[in-house]
């Protein structure tokens, strides 16, 4: 890529990357939230990649990274879900803002979002949700990245030994 390209990108992604956060923390009170900020976050991954490659990007997460973060993504979502599913009966019922006076103070408290509105476990599930937006979608990009590039040296070396 050219030069101009590769200076203009970090800083750029990194513009993104604030907007995605902004987006995810956001959610609960604007249109948007964890997938939307996710995408967001994962495109800037993903302009960095295209860009600088996957030998040189600024970024660099590994297979085995990238799997933790979706599992840990994974069951975050689904104990939040069981923490209301257990001080509620319902499953993913927010607790922070109990509806329903149904929930013990204490666990309650520990689910309060210091939000002027109350948005109680919903900023939480945004935050996990975009997690695991970003890194599905940045995986699978660089999951092609890697292919292409293990394709493009296979021909190289076939065409050395054919000469």
């Amino acid at each position: 890529m050219s030069t101009i390209l590769k200076i203009f990108v970090f800083p750029a992604a990194m513009l993104i990357m604030c907007l995605g956060v902004l987006t995810i923390l956001g959610g609960h009170i604007t249109p948007g939230g964890g997938f939307q900020g996710g995408a967001m976050i994962a495109g800037a991954f993903i302009f960095c990649a295209v860009v600088y490659g996957l030998k040189e990007n600024t970024f660099h997460f590994s297979h085995n990274f990238m799997a933790a973060m979706e599992s840990a993504g994974a069951l975050i979502y689904v104990g939040l879900g069981l923490a209301g599913l257990i001080f509620s009966g319902f499953y993913l019922y927010n607790l922070g803002v109990d509806l329903y006076s149904i929930v013990p103070t204490f666990i309650k408290n520990i689910f309060d979002y210091p939000d002027p509105i109350h948005a109680g476990i919903i900023p939480y599930l945004n935050i996990v949700v975009g997690l695991k937006v970003m890194v599905g979608l940045s995986a699978v990009v660089i999951a092609f990245m890697q292919f292409n590039h293990e394709d493009e040296n296979n021909d190289a070396d076939g065409e050395s030994d054919g000469k």
